[in-house]
């Protein structure tokens, strides 16, 4: 069983945080890791609110690359993306959270296990966490989380919801 650490990106971690679950990350990995990007871009907007709930989840822990210039290989993704996957490889992490697209085609090429934000509501619904998907989804698309309708169907389906 691999036991490195979870990282996340600031797309879920807002998703969380607009459900008021980052509960969810301590519930189902303990101890989550963000990068020092990730976490500036999540208190850039709202700063004062999201910083006070990163410090009421003590299980989010940003954290600093040991090699900062390790992101700048990640060409084409912002900051916070390239630094994800840059502390996946210097931390051998068992999990990467990550929702952008060309993100989690580098991780798929470096062989990263991966999920997303509907990966993880899928989970926490399998493990009772969480009631029903469908209305945690239209929160999130109401709050202007962009979310395709063959996303939202999948993952609707697979929660036995459709």
């Amino acid at each position: 069983m691999h036991v490195g650490p979870v990282i996340v990106n600031n797309t879920p971690l807002v998703a969380l945080w607009v459900l008021g679950r980052l509960d969810l990350l301590r519930e189902l990995y303990g101890e989550v890791l963000i990068p020092q990007a990730v976490y500036e871009e999540f208190v850039a907007t709202e700063h004062t609110v999201r910083q006070t709930a990163l410090e009421n989840a003590p299980w989010i822990r940003p954290v600093s690359l040991a090699n900062p210039q390790r992101a700048r290989v990640y060409i084409g993704l912002d900051l916070g993306e390239a630094e994800v996957l840059a502390l996946a490889e210097e931390r051998a992490a068992r999990l990467v959270i990550i929702d952008e697209l060309k993100a989690r085609r580098y991780a798929q090429r470096l062989e990263m296990p991966l999920t997303g934000t509907l990966g993880l509501l899928l989970l926490a619904k399998e493990r009772g966490l969480v009631a029903n998907l469908a209305p945690l989804l239209a929160e999130l698309q109401e709050a202007g989380l962009h979310l395709s309708t063959t996303l939202i169907d999948r993952a609707l389906r697979l929660a036995g919801e459709k």
